[in-house]
């Protein structure tokens, strides 16, 4: 294999990473033991070997180029590879440790993921958890993000999407709107009543029913005065006060209905579902402790179905 970096050292690339994370050679150089001075002529060496500009100086701080972003972000990627590999060769792979960075969308995680993390620390001690609970599609590489969890995958050919289940869809009532409105017994029926309507915060278009009649699914466009969007729980909270009829995943209203406060209705035509999918790059390095956490993931929600 042919060198390709000459003199330069694994040490100048910790330094740039350094005084780019601190915002200033003086900053970078006291977390390094090191002078300012030293710190500035590494990243002198550095920019005059790639014949580019990584930082603006002023006399306050440092500002990355936009040149300098992007070789941060992947020259932080390579030294995070570095560093797995050498806990995996001393054998911490065993016990994996760190952090993984986990989005999820808020009705999933609230429903599925957050009350198994539990049992994932109880396993795996040594592994800390980032968790941040959205419904938009993170930015692997600009949020630093390791695993996502989505409903829908976005359209990005450089993901990995790996299905954790199929969740069910019910249409579900409370019985205050039941006895006030009646039930509805047919999809033309719908038109009569007040369906609570759910718009994707990417797009803002409202979301279709999807029903399942004659052994196909089916998209339905229903109609209601009152729409929603980005929390997908506004419409149970909706149905379960009388407002109208809402189409829910059912693993959300499990309880509802076993409690009565929610009722079932439009059955002959349930049976439609939607993935859910963990997400993550498919051209980077994998470390042990994230693929821990989707094996566990992966076991535990197949458990749930079973």
């Amino acid at each position: 294999m042919s060198r390709n970096f000459g003199d330069m050292s694994l040490g100048s690339i910790e330094l740039f990473c350094l005084t780019a994370e601190l915002e200033g050679f003086t900053a970078a150089a006291n977390a390094a033991g090191l002078t300012p001075a030293a710190v500035s002529r590494t990243v002198a060496r550095l920019e005059s070997r790639l014949g580019a500009q990584l930082f603006v100086r002023t006399t306050r701080k440092v500002r990355m180029t936009d040149g300098g972003r992007a070789y941060y972000e992947q020259c932080k990627g390579a030294l995070a590879q570095l560093v797995e590999a050498e806990r995996a060769l001393n054998g911490e792979q065993r016990s994996p440790s760190g952090t993984v960075r986990l989005s999820l969308p808020t009705s999933y995680g609230h429903y599925r993921i957050l009350p198994l993390l539990g049992a994932f620390r109880d396993r795996f001690p040594g592994i800390e958890l980032d968790v941040q609970l959205s419904n938009r599609n993170v930015d692997f590489t600009s949020e630093g993000c390791d695993l996502a969890v989505r409903g829908r995958t976005p359209p990005d050919s450089g993901l990995v999407a790996r299905k954790l289940e199929d969740a069910d869809l019910v249409i579900v009532a409370s019985l205050k709107y039941l006895r006030k409105r009646g039930t509805p017994r047919s999809i033309n029926s719908l038109v009569e009543h007040e369906c609570i309507q759910f718009a994707l915060p990417s797009t803002g278009q409202i979301v279709p029913w999807l029903l399942r009649q004659g052994g196909r699914e089916l998209e339905q466009v229903v109609h209601g005065a009152i729409r929603c969007s980005d929390d997908i729980l506004a419409p149970v909270t909706l149905a379960r006060h009388g407002v109208g009829l809402a189409q829910t995943y059912r693993f959300i209203v499990e309880q509802d209905l076993r409690d009565g406060r929610l009722k079932e209705v439009l059955r002959d035509l349930a049976g439609a579902s939607r993935p859910f999918s963990m997400l993550y790059p498919a051209n980077r390095h994998m470390p042990h402790r994230v693929r821990a956490l989707i094996e566990f993931l992966s076991e535990e929600l197949a458990a749930l179905k079973s």
